[in-house]
């Protein structure tokens, strides 16, 4: 049986009740504060879409594509991308809240995180070379075995980085925020 295809169509949250969406390929389509959460997106294509002020918390993403993603103002706990098909995965995330999701061993090359809650989010393993974490809190955050070389986290707070077990050659940290390379020293900084 083939997949459905969507192309260009706008799905608003407002206008109709979004428990699950038809699986299917959806390009350039745009979901606008639909409720998504718990919904089973295993196996669905999206690519170059945007959701705004969408709930997808605790969505399931097995085998699910996000190619070149939009998400702004999003809701988004729980999420396992760790999950999805990590083939062209590429998503940036603006003021969002990703507490408790899964990027483990994902390749997030040039991701941009701005403005996010990112509170215990697992990033064991990734590659986030040249990613951006942009007024982001990164409150218990797990970074072990994680490449970060030219990642920027000048205006991030709350991470816990072990310089020993990351890899951070060339990455940006303010001052204010070095503080959070040393925790494992148990010392005090005034």
């Amino acid at each position: 049986m083939d997949k459905a295809y969507f192309e260009d169509k706008i799905f608003n949250g407002a206008e109709q009740e979004i428990s699950a969406l038809i699986a299917g390929d959806y390009e350039h389509c745009t979901f606008n504060n639909c409720d998504l959460s718990g919904s089973v997106l295993s196996g669905n294509n999206f690519s170059n879409c945007i959701f705004n002020g969408c709930n997808l918390s605790n969505a399931k993403l097995i085998k699910t594509s996000f190619i070149d993603i939009s998400f702004k103002g999003c809701k988004m706990i729980g999420l396992h991308f760790d999950e999805c098909n990590d083939f062209l995965f590429t998503a940036g995330f603006d003021d969002c809240i990703l507490d408790l999701s899964s990027f483990h061993k994902l390749r997030l090359k040039k991701m941009l995180f701005t403005n996010c809650s990112l509170q215990e989010v697992d990033f064991e393993d990734c590659d986030l070379t040249n990613s951006s974490f942009i007024n982001c809190n990164l409150a218990a955050a797990i970074f072990v075995n994680t490449v970060l070389e030219k990642a920027d986290f000048r205006s991030a707070y709350n991470y816990s980085i072990d310089p020993e077990r990351n890899r951070l050659k060339k990455a940006k940290f303010s001052s204010i925020g070095l503080a959070g390379l040393l925790n494992k020293y148990d010392i005090e900084i005034e």
